[in-house]
C-alpha cells in the first residue's frame, strides 16, 4: 500500500513540474521589430535611436539643448 502511494506522489510530482522543464519555443505569429540604426550624441555620448535624434550638420543630438550647447 505505501508503494502505491509513494509513485502515486511521485508521479504527481513529475506531472507538476514537467511543464517548467519543456523546451520554450518563440511565440509564433508575434512580430519581431526590425532593429533600429543607433547613433551617438555629439554633445554627451548618449546612444539613441536615430530617428528619435536631432540631426544637425552631419552630427546627431539627444535633444535640442545639446544642439544649442555645441554650436
Amino acid at each position: 500500500m505505501s508503494k502505491f502511494l509513494l509513485l502515486i506522489l511521485v508521479i504527481v510530482i513529475v506531472w507538476r513540474l514537467a511543464p517548467r522543464f519543456r523546451r520554450r519555443e518563440p511565440a509564433a505569429g508575434r512580430p519581431q521589430g526590425a532593429p533600429k540604426q543607433m547613433v551617438s550624441c555629439a554633445h554627451c555620448g548618449l546612444y539613441l535611436p536615430q530617428d528619435e535624434a536631432i540631426g544637425a550638420d552631419g552630427r546627431y543630438y539627444c535633444c535640442a539643448e545639446h544642439r544649442r550647447l555645441a554650436a
